[in-house]
């Protein structure tokens, strides 16, 4: 009674309608990759190419440079004798949920459209470049940070990128490049599926360190020595200890004491990094527009105190951006004159110095850096900066001292490992130190350090990992407990002591912390 009514046709002919419209409906896929915030997302590139009213869209949540990118596509097709295909063409950037942009979307738009008559499904291959409308790949500022993020994934094992990027991107190891000048070279090697790295791993021309296996990379460059800093011995000493395990570093002195002069040295002498860290640099610096030199020398950033709190955490209302904070992660975040600084920065601060993370929150993204930073700053005693003077007299009220003072909160203040008050200048102070042998000091402490299997130096210790390295002789537990009860120190400062000993202890050679050593820990904590 509701039986079907056969419509009649011949189901031999059914048969040939649905092998002719796969046949015209031929799905080709090729990865790419787009960036939220710092870490990538593997995008899937598909197209359809199917019989109607000839046109070319691509959906997917596209930006304004990608959805340009189909003028590019067309114009370096047809000057390299390749014939548009009259066909309604359509592109997807799976999945559709994630926002896209970045003109490295050309390449592999382009390598569909001209492979359009042969199906193929490439498993692991990812496509990067943008195109020149005679059909030249060219480079990006997102490649690098791309395939960095991809690798340290693990997505990603081989990609067709542009020649000229090579001079770069062969620094990330574990990824077989095929590099490719133009669109029709890359068309050729897809034609043949011919996919063999044709690029050579690059090796750092820097001092070398092995421990436990793993390689560190360090330079012996010292454009700033710390033999043009007169006297200022303790301060010296300070800054080697803040050195060799990166602990945060305040320093307090009279105007033209030196304060700045040491902070700009400290730079020099860092303990050496992994290639991991290298890279992780490197890929900051592409982000903010840079051109990454792959040197073994730690960056340093210096913002002025009246930069805005955008652009020392990062952010921007469309899309988030890094800011001083992520620049110098690895690296040293120097704040001169820090009572000068917003009092919402200097709170802020809080966050990277605890957690060695930056979190900004936007309408459109919640996005996380990496904040793995040594801190260093530097304040006058007051206002007028001659509070601490034999010579000059001091011209501020107490109320002007007192306000200058509470700038600094104790929770921010209590984030910071060694407080040391600069001697004044004398006529007759020399430079003893150089730079080169508390290098090699800090060098010899940081040995010390991964011999440990540490994961992470001194100064950035967690509270389980403090209970297992920072291990005290029992004279040296005595005069720690002495100070708790007559200084009234806290739990994160008593923490703060016993990562400063441990460094202090590295630096003279001990296995524990003996009593010299907290004694001199103790001496650079903060007097409240």
């Amino acid at each position: 009674m509701n039986a079907k009514v056969d419509s009649g046709t011949p189901p031999h002919t059914k048969t040939r309608v649905k092998q002719k419209a796969k046949k015209e409906a031929i799905v080709n896929r090729l990865t790419c990759a787009t960036l939220e915030g710092v870490n990538a997302k593997v995008i899937e590139v598909e197209a359809t190419f199917t019989k109607g009213l000839p046109g070319f869209s691509v959906v997917g949540l596209a930006s304004s440079d990608i959805q340009e990118a189909k003028e590019r596509v067309k114009s370096a097709l047809l000057t390299n004798a390749f014939v548009f295909p009259p066909l309604k063409i359509t592109v997807n950037l799976s999945p559709s949920d994630i926002k896209k942009n970045g003109t490295h979307f050309d390449f592999s738009l382009a390598l569909l459209v001209a492979m359009h008559k042969k199906s193929f499904a490439e498993e692991g291959l990812f496509v990067f470049g943008e195109l020149g409308l005679d059909g030249r790949v060219k480079s990006s500022s997102m490649l690098f940070p791309l395939i960095l993020s991809l690798k340290e994934q693990g997505l990603i094992k081989r990609a067709i990128v542009p020649k000229e990027a090579i001079s770069y991107l062969n620094h990330i190891s574990g990824v077989d490049f095929i590099a490719v000048e133009t669109l029709s070279e890359a068309i050729l090697l897809l034609g043949k599926g011919e996919f063999k790295a044709n690029v050579q791993q690059f090796e750092y021309d820097a001092q070398k360190i092995e421990i436990d296996h793993k390689t560190y990379f360090y330079e012996k460059r010292y454009a700033q020595n710390f033999k043009e800093v007169k006297g200022q011995m303790l301060a010296k000493r300070a800054a080697m200890i803040a050195a060799a395990g990166m602990h945060n570093f305040f320093m307090e002195g009279n105007p033209g004491c030196g304060k700045s002069m040491i902070a700009k040295r400290i730079k020099d002498i860092l303990p050496p990094m992994q290639e991991e860290e290298l890279l992780s640099i490197a890929k900051h610096q592409f982000l903010d527009g840079q051109v990454p030199s792959f040197s073994a020398i730690r960056p340093m950033r210096s913002p002025h105190h009246t930069a805005t709190s955008a652009s020392i955490f990062g952010g921007g209302s469309g899309q988030a951006k890094i800011g001083e904070v992520a620049l110098a992660n690895n690296g040293i975040l120097f704040f001169d004159e820090i009572p000068h600084f917003s009092k919402q920065v200097l709170e802020a601060m809080r966050e990277p110095l605890s957690d060695r993370k930056v979190h900004i929150a936007r309408v459109n993204a919640k996005i996380e850096y990496e904040a793995d930073i040594m801190f260093v700053a530097a304040q006058n005693p007051c206002p007028c900066g001659n509070m601490l003077s034999k010579v000059q007299a001091c011209r501020c009220s107490e109320m002007e001292v007192k306000r200058y003072a509470n700038k600094l909160s104790d929770p921010f203040l209590d984030r910071i490992d060694l407080f040391v008050v600069m001697q004044e200048v004398k006529s007759d102070d020399v430079g003893e130190v150089t730079s080169e042998a508390m290098h090699e000091a800090v060098i010899q402490a940081f040995t010390k350090q991964k011999q440990r299997q540490q994961i992470r130096l001194n100064g950035k210790l967690t509270e389980d990992e403090i209970e297992t390295y920072c291990l005290l002789s029992s004279e040296a537990q005595d005069v720690l407990e002495r100070a708790i009860g007559n200084f009234g120190l806290s739990h994160r400062s008593i923490a703060s002591v016993k990562k400063v000993g441990r460094t202090v202890a590295d630096l003279n050679g001990h296995e524990k912390i003996e009593k010299k050593d907290i004694l001199e820990a103790l001496s650079y904590r903060r007097r409240k």
